[in-house]
């Protein structure tokens, strides 16, 4: 396995699908990144050189990924909930924030169905 930016992308895939294993890079910048680093991007990580794989670090690194990207959005978050904005407001109570319905799906944000028993009739 090669090593980058602390993760280990798997050896025998593609030189752009594995680097889509790093968190923030897809397959375009994955493409991108490989352009820079003058690196066919249909030869398998098994097939890099270290020359070619310190290329390819170098690259990644003008890129903001991995944990400083997850804290970036950490934050982002949490300062729409310090202001108290609709979005801000949705994050708090875990429920979608994009328009979407909430009366029959949504069940990802809002976690398992939680019953509510039914109030029982009096009979005479």
């Amino acid at each position: 396995m090669a090593r980058i930016a602390g993760v280990d992308i798997p050896k025998q895939k593609r030189g752009v699908i594995s680097l889509t294993y790093i968190y923030g890079i897809g397959r375009s910048r994955a493409k991108e990144i490989l352009a820079q680093a003058k690196v066919d991007e249909s030869t398998k990580v098994s097939d890099w050189t270290d020359e070619e794989i310190g290329r390819i670090r170098d690259t990644v690194g003008t890129f903001k990924i991995e944990g400083e990207l997850r804290s970036e959005t950490q934050l982002n978050i949490k300062r729409l909930m310090d202001i108290g904005c609709y979005r801000g407001i949705r994050h708090r109570a875990g429920l979608p924030l994009r328009g979407q319905r909430t009366k029959n799906n949504s069940r990802t944000r809002k976690g398992r169905r939680k019953t509510v028993a039914n109030k029982k009739k009096v009979t005479k």
